[in-house]
């Protein structure tokens, strides 16, 4: 029977096979690849994603009411239907299956907990919803609200692995120290933690929505620093009179908040338990360091070129890890709580 030590590597290697999928979420949106597969589960009706213009012509010609906003005159390049398709792959392909073998190994298990059991099923069930999103998004044609819904359930579902790890350590007994928090800061610190949690998960929504929205990063202007950035079109603070064209106004004013919290939290942690504190301390220079990222990315505007997109890809990654740093640390307490260390 296969061992907890091998659960814990299959279980690693879902968390990276998921990281990657994540990653080539945001190089579709840089090269504008959303609909470069308009149905779903295939591709223009096939399995590839070897597609010609004659080919995509004839498909659109063949199914008018999958016409995307882009028309059907518009055609994409092999490479941006490969980054869908690759995608598309890993996730329905290589990334369901693995996490239903995963499943399925837990469950034959014989001296594994519920609880265990229980984590892996959420796993099943959150990887089978993205799927259903993914089929949504693609039917909305990539609308902001439902790409931000796609990432923040393929946050969760990351979330859910990185549980189930854990959980699995704790139960071979092996949990590497630097996740082993103190049971007395963990009980003190656990709602703030909890709180920088939500609110980061909330900045990445945000700025998902500012991303996918059109129009929504020329917000604040392109007029460079000072008028663009850290103003917003030359102003400070100014009223909301449309809430998805003026969204970045509104995503910064969130960025802000929480970064003031994040460094406020990060000074009051300063003499607690020392693995504690190192986690908040390294979540709070990563949304720092994003924050400059983000800042950099609105200044990097030029009238030729547009924005720099690949910093976008950059800060949705750096956002994503931020978060996924945070919510560990948070179901770190917890688990210190449940196992009163």
């Amino acid at each position: 029977m296969i061992s907890l030590r091998h659960l814990k590597i299959l279980t690693s290697c879902l968390l990276g096979i998921t990281l990657i999928v994540i990653a080539l979420g945001g190089l579709i949106r840089i090269y504008d690849a959303g609909e470069s597969c308009p149905d779903w589960p295939t591709c223009f009706g096939t399995w590839g994603f070897d597609v010609s213009e004659e080919e995509q012509e004839e498909w659109w010609n063949e199914n008018p009411d999958e016409i995307d906003s882009r028309g059907s005159g518009h055609r994409y390049s092999k490479f941006q239907i490969f980054t869908e398709w690759i995608h598309r792959f890993l996730a329905g392909f290589i990334l369901g299956p693995l996490v239903l073998t995963n499943w399925y190994l837990i469950r034959r298990q014989k001296d594994v907990s519920p609880s265990l059991r229980l984590i892996s099923t959420v796993n099943v069930i959150l990887i089978v919803w993205q799927g259903a999103i993914g089929w949504l998004t693609v039917k909305m044609d990539n609308l902001h609200w439902s790409v931000g819904i796609h990432l923040s359930s393929a946050l969760a579902f990351t979330m859910s692995l990185i549980w189930l790890w854990l959980k699995i350590s704790h139960e071979q007994g092996s949990a590497p120290r630097w996740i082993v928090f103190e049971n007395e800061s963990s009980n003190r610190w656990l709602k703030w933690i909890g709180f920088l949690s939500i609110g980061s998960f909330f900045s990445i929504f945000s700025g998902t929505f500012v991303s996918t929205t059109p129009g929504a990063n020329f917000g604040c202007g392109v007029d460079g620093m000072p008028d663009s950035w850290p103003l917003c079109g030359g102003k400070i603070v100014d009223s909301i009179e449309d809430w998805v064209a003026q969204s970045q106004m509104i995503h910064r004013w969130f960025v802000g908040t929480m970064l003031f919290v994040f460094i406020s939290v990060s000074y009051l942690v300063k003499n607690e338990d020392r693995v504690l504190r190192n986690w908040i301390w390294s979540s709070t220079a990563l949304f720092s360091a994003n924050t400059l990222i983000g800042a950099t990315y609105v200044l990097s505007w030029d009238m030729e070129e547009g924005f720099f997109e690949y910093l976008s890809l950059v800060h949705l990654m750096l956002a994503s890890i931020t978060f996924l740093t945070i919510a560990t640390a948070w179901l770190g307490c917890v688990t210190a709580r449940k196992e009163g260390y």
